[in-house]
């Protein structure tokens, strides 16, 4: 008891004795932010004044490097940035020319490549393996687009477009537009759809159904995404007409039950749709009627007169004329038709616009025609009239010339003997003409 009284004792004095000293702060600048702490704590802040020296090294050597670069290249024609042009060259690039072209660009000229003076599109043709659709394509591959070619092949043929293939802005898709599709384009020009008696009777109910369906698939898909939507309709809305020439203005004499009527019908239900469409989607429309057209490619018997009368000569067998001869049409060749129809889609104009070549002929003066240009011995053969068949055609066109600037230029005597040749090729060369 006394020895634990005295140890404690002993213990207070020892205590009293030292002096007091409070425990070491761990963090000796508790006064300072904890942000500037932060920064003085193990070298950071000088890891970060060494990064921005370099950062302002890079961008104070970096222009001096592309002033070298562009000094090295003084005959470069095109600028680094489209911010270096000036408003003359912004006014020159929009224009564009089939041929190349010179610009100045802050004093120097260059020589410009073909296409750079427009945007290049990306445009999907509807039956574009076909004979209008294939030159259609032509046209849009030589200016610089991206073509997609839908067809079903009923009437197309993968022939008139074989000399695209290998080419990379050429795609050729075997579809038919009665069933929908996706695709991501600018343009829709919509030609699908079988066109000559032959074919679009073989066949009426499904006739119908391309022109309504498949136009009603088309404009949908230009409303999604946006796309310029082109319908090339036809004279026959007109059917067998009461006014002559006829005008935009004249909403036609149709039989709605009559054998072409899956046609007729149809093209007119089908700009009944693109007008729909138009006024209650804003989907950005164009109507074509195209009258008569002949060519290269058009197929072989198809029961238009100029292939018929054509393929008849170059065979040696008389040509067909159905009743009195006298009936008359109106023939432009495709080239025309074709700059009509990019003339139309890139206007401003809705339409509808006639496209034909107001030259009309009875079907016994084109059959004179064709004997002068294949064979003078050529014989003719008089058969009873078809149902329905239009007395007279001929276009106004006076709209497409005041609106679009267009007219045709090529003229039946000027024409026919370039689808002359292509027709003789086919039919004794091809399987396509044996046994007929």
């Amino acid at each position: 008891m006394k020895l634990h009284k005295q140890s404690s004792r002993r213990d207070e004095e020892l205590l009293n004795s030292q002096p007091y000293s409070p425990k070491t702060l761990k963090y000796p600048n508790r006064s300072l932010p904890r942000s500037i702490n932060y920064l003085l704590k193990e070298q950071r802040l000088l890891f970060i004044l060494v990064g921005i020296l370099i950062g302002s090294t890079f961008f104070i050597i970096q222009p001096n490097l592309s002033h070298l670069s562009t000094s090295s290249e003084p005959h470069s024609s095109i600028p680094r940035s489209y911010n270096a042009l000036n408003h003359e060259s912004l006014s020159t690039l929009s224009s564009y020319n089939d041929k190349d072209f010179s610009f100045r660009v802050n004093g120097g000229t260059g020589r410009v490549p073909v296409g750079v003076g427009r945007k290049r599109m990306r445009i999907v043709v509807t039956g574009g393996a076909g004979f209008v659709g294939s030159h259609l394509v032509d046209k849009l591959i030589k200016r610089g687009d991206d073509v997609i070619v839908i067809d079903n092949f009923f009437t197309g043929r993968k022939e008139n477009v074989k000399h695209h293939f290998g080419n990379p802005r050429f795609e050729l898709i075997r579809h038919d537009v009665v069933e929908p599709i996706l695709l991501e384009v600018d343009q829709i020009y919509h030609l699908a759809c079988p066109a000559s008696p032959v074919h679009y009777k073989y066949n009426p109910v499904k006739t119908i159904k391309t022109n309504v369906m498949g136009t009603l698939n088309m404009l949908g898909l230009a409303k999604r995404i946006g796309a310029r939507f082109l319908l090339t309709s036809t004279s026959e809305v007109y059917g067998d007409p009461l006014e002559h020439p006829q005008k935009e203005t004249y909403w036609g004499h149709v039989n709605p039950i009559g054998v072409r009527s899956c046609y007729d019908e149809g093209k007119r239900t089908a700009e009944t749709l693109t007008m729909d469409y138009h006024r209650g989607a804003n989907v950005e429309v164009r109507i074509a009627r195209i009258f008569n057209t002949y060519g290269p490619r058009m197929c072989l018997d198809d029961g238009r007169v100029v292939s018929n009368f054509v393929a008849q000569a170059i065979r040696k067998q008389p040509m067909t004329v159905y009743g009195d001869g006298k009936q008359t049409r109106s023939f432009q060749f495709v080239s025309d038709l074709v700059d009509g129809l990019v003339a139309l889609m890139e206007g401003e104009h809705i339409g509808p616009f006639n496209l034909g070549n107001p030259g009309e002929f009875t079907m016994l003066e084109l059959a004179g025609v064709v004997k002068e240009v294949i064979d003078p011995s050529a014989t003719i053969e008089f058969k009873a009239n078809t149902a329905d068949d239009p007395h007279k055609r001929k276009p106004d066109i006076s709209k497409a010339k005041e609106l679009l600037n267009w007219e045709p230029k090529i003229s039946l005597q000027e024409g026919l003997p370039l689808m002359v040749n292509d027709f003789r090729n086919r039919i004794l060369n091809e399987d396509e003409g044996k046994g007929n």
